[in-house]
């Protein structure tokens, strides 16, 4: 058995170290809160080039990861600097350098990072046919192939100094270290599911990737973080056609091109969610308000509420499933479910209640529903009014 399971001592330790983070982790999302309204909100991005140094990471026949890697990064990190005025660019590092897993989550955690993206690119030497980009986030091991990536991507606090110290006895290459992750709840899971799904998207439908899909596994670089965070895994080395792609500037500017404009619209969405979730309408509508006592009794008016999750699975809408909130609903939405709280006539009240939930759910927002179906937003204003 690994050193985990061996030692009750380490393992409750991990259980402090899990509680500490999700203090820290509510703390800086309620310091966020307090600026999401703001239209003068700049964003922190920070850029992390995977291995680097001493670690080269995965091989290719001609190139080295940690070098696919940075150029990436820079790719990336200039298209954003010079298409997004209110966003500011950080990076763990812009050379050849050596950099913890650790040191690395805590540059973001110390810059208060909105956004955390870690750039890899993937190995498997038993099958050199297997190709395409593939998005992660943090979350226990649920298939061994994903464990794989991620023991292959840990084995990077090999090359520091008494690393078994400095990560409190957690072996990289055990599968039983790796039980302390499925103690884990991760408060901005949904937000990096959503950018991980819009960075899949870019990959398939603009630079043309194979979609590997959004998956879940134990990486310690995510694990630290104190923000949505996805680690990318942009192609295989050990696929030459792949490697080619991957080691040519055309390859990476459109890879680099295909992350920025997911970091772009990850953004705009929450900053589109943000306004109109304090949007209080100027005037009222007359529509509802000149129909007879009689008329407005005849129609079935929509209620506005506060949207908190989106999922393809239907879960129980029971407190412990929603941060312990009670009044939680469920509404079909094609393929998916949306859940939502509260129940208002009127936006502005809605609007108020949405400031309460975004202490838990970030990117929480306002709906209209009526007939347990989600409603165009202003349809729904015209419809009722202000009140």
């Amino acid at each position: 058995m690994g050193s985990i399971t061996k030692n009750g001592k380490e393992r409750t330790n991990y259980i402090k170290v899990l509680k500490l983070l999700s203090l820290c982790s509510l703390v800086f999302l309620f310091t966020a809160l307090q600026v999401a309204g703001s239209t003068e909100k700049t964003w922190v991005v920070v850029i992390d080039a995977g291995h680097g140094g001493k670690d080269p990471g995965a091989l290719g026949a001609k190139s080295r990861e940690k070098d696919i890697n940075l150029s990436i990064a820079l790719k990336t990190g200039a298209y954003l600097e010079k298409n997004v005025k209110n966003v500011k660019v950080l990076y763990t590092r812009k050379t050849d350098l050596f950099v913890g897993l650790k040191e690395r989550a805590e540059f973001a955690n110390k810059n208060k990072a909105d956004l955390f993206i870690s750039i890899h690119a993937n190995a498997m030497p038993a099958n050199r046919n297997i190709k395409g980009a593939e998005t992660f986030i943090m979350g226990p091991s649920k298939d061994d192939q994903n464990l794989e990536v991620a023991m292959k991507e840990n084995e990077a606090i090999v090359y520091e100094d008494d690393y078994t110290t400095k990560y409190e006895g957690f072996d990289p290459k055990s599968p039983e270290s790796y039980i302390i992750f499925s103690l884990m709840q991760n408060v901005f899971r949904e937000q990096s599911t959503e950018f991980a799904s819009q960075v899949q998207s870019q990959f398939k439908n603009r630079a043309g990737r194979i979609d590997r899909g959004v998956k879940q596994d134990a990486f310690w670089v995510l694990y630290m973080t104190s923000m949505p965070s996805v680690l990318i895994e942009t192609g295989f080395l050990t696929n030459a056609d792949e490697e080619k792609y991957l080691a040519s500037e055309e390859g990476q500017d459109y890879l680099a091109s295909a992350i920025y404009r997911a970091t772009r619209d990850y953004f705009s969405e929450i900053e589109k969610k943000s306004q109109v979730s304090n949007f209080v309408p100027a005037t009222e509508r007359v529509t509802h308000d000149t129909l007879a006592p009689d008329e407005k009794e005849a129609v079935l008016m929509p209620t506005f509420m506060v949207q908190i999750k989106i999922s393809k699975e239907k879960l129980e809408t029971k407190p412990e499933n929603f941060n312990g909130i009670t009044d939680v609903v469920s509404i079909p939405a094609g393929d998916h479910y949306k859940y939502a709280t509260g129940s208002f006539s009127s936006f502005s009240e809605a609007a108020e209640h949405s400031k309460v939930i975004r202490k838990l759910y970030s990117d929480a927002f306002v709906i209209a529903v009526k007939d347990n179906k989600v409603l165009p937003l202003q349809e729904a204003i015209d419809m009722k009014g202000s009140k």
